[in-house]
């Protein structure tokens, strides 16, 4: 300030005042230019009144540390959303229009914000966001991942389409997070059907994995049902020619048949026997191979209160893999290809168990662990005798079958020499020595 001089006459003073009458300016003109877009129609004055200065582009609040937080809204965008029609105090309850805009409120990061606004999203939303609370995107931020998708990651903040509307290839959101997946699946029968122009018919992510009470994709029997609930033949097909048809759908992923160029390998599940259900680590301890054994034998051990066995299953190594669906004129027929002796399918073997975020963990294991006699009852599920050239296999299975079978003659059998002994034994009490 030079000597002499009032605050009002410094250069900062100026430039404040500058500062002040460009922005007046600029609001004025997006309000002018937002009247005259037809879908402003729609929208109340009050609500005019935010978009006057919040549809300036590049408008946003400094988080700090470098982090900015956007507060550009496209006026026609959020004018023809679906949320229009509700005006801006019906998500923004908490800012009153007579003190705003004022020095406002301490944000962490834009992060934390986008996560507390689920919330907002919940007071209409209700039967969503209990669908969502089941969810894997839920269960992995709940565990302190604040990256998992939240409302405004699929839907968007302001521009919120109609569920009717159908998506563009291109604006498929799961893409964001899961973009070698989208391209596999781009690529496959699903996606060029997609793709074409006219009726979709083709399947899109959450047609298989659902919107809100998204699952990993490999537990359970989802997608599987998924599959069936569009190919309603399907089971009626496989009986004409594959053997063991309903055994097949059970522990054998569409996929590891549906994509014949991907990886295979051999699942072990960690199940409970009682309940039926997957176990799970909940306790986020991060079992390493050495553990996890221990923690099988230690509940398989005489007199456990609980008990562990292992389920087999044949899948896909890969999320993207699994997406790489043809033709089913492409789909691998051939038994040979898994009931061989060396078949790649049972080079790849691993054990799992639930994660505390309901994904799987996977430990790779040796795959003679399918040789061993323990496993037997693990793969038997999907193990037909006969129906294999794995040689050990055959003979083990055998093994017990024979074991099974002569176990109750070999009761009768001891039965006959005892009652045999006795007859042999003098009268009158004591036998000779």
């Amino acid at each position: 300030m030079a000597r002499g001089g009032s605050v009002q006459d410094s250069p900062r003073a100026e430039g404040i005042e500058m500062n002040f009458v460009r922005r007046l300016f600029l609001a004025a003109a997006a309000l002018a230019a937002l009247a005259a877009l037809p879908a402003a129609a729609a929208l109340s004055e009050e609500d005019q009144g935010c978009l006057a200065c919040h549809s300036q582009e590049g408008l946003k609040k400094n988080l700090g540390k470098g982090e900015t937080l956007s507060l550009h809204v496209g006026g026609e965008a959020f004018a023809g959303s679906v949320h229009g029609e509700l005006g801006c105090s019906a998500c923004h309850g908490d800012i009153d229009p007579k003190k705003h805009p004022g020095p406002g409120r301490q944000i962490a990061s834009a992060r934390e914000y986008a996560v507390a606004k689920v919330e907002v999203c919940t007071q209409c939303h209700e039967d969503k966001a209990k669908l969502f609370e089941g969810s894997v995107h839920a269960t992995t931020l709940r565990t302190g991942n604040l990256w998992a998708p939240v409302c405004t990651d699929c839907h968007g903040s302001h521009a919120v389409r109609a569920k009717a509307a159908q998506e563009p290839m291109n604006g498929i959101s799961c893409r964001k997070c899961h973009d070698e997946i989208f391209d596999a699946y781009a690529g496959s029968m699903h996606g060029l059907a997609r793709g074409k122009a006219g009726p979709v018919k083709a399947p899109i992510c959450v047609d298989c994995h659902r919107a809100h009470d998204v699952s990993p994709a490999s537990t359970g029997t989802r997608l599987r049902d998924a599959c069936l609930g569009c190919h309603a033949g399907a089971l009626a097909a496989h009986e004409k020619w594959l053997p063991n048809t309903k055994t097949h759908l059970e522990v054998v992923a569409c996929p590891a048949c549906h994509a014949p160029a991907s990886q295979k390998r051999v699942d072990l599940r960690l199940y409970d026997p009682a309940t039926k259900q997957r176990m799970s680590d909940d306790s986020g301890r991060s079992l390493d191979a050495k553990a996890l054994w221990d923690l099988l034998r230690g509940v398989n051990r005489e007199g456990a209160p609980a008990k562990a066995t292992l389920i087999g299953r044949l899948e896909v190594r890969t999320g993207a893999e699994s997406h790489l669906l043809t033709g089913k004129s492409r789909a691998i027929k051939d038994c040979v290809t898994c009931h061989r002796q060396g078949a790649d399918a049972f080079q790849n073997v691993t054990i799992s168990i639930i994660g505390p975020d309901g994904r799987p963990v996977r430990y790779e294991a040796q795959k003679d662990v399918l040789n061993n006699p323990a496993s037997v009852e693990a793969v038997s599920d999907f193990y037909v005798i006969g129906g294999t050239r794995i040689k050990l296999l055959d003979v083990l299975l055998a093994l017990a079958l024979a074991a099974g079978i002569l176990a109750p003659i070999g009761h009768l059998l001891l039965r006959k020499l005892l009652r045999r002994k006795s007859t042999d034994r003098p009268q009158g009490g004591n036998p000779t020595r």
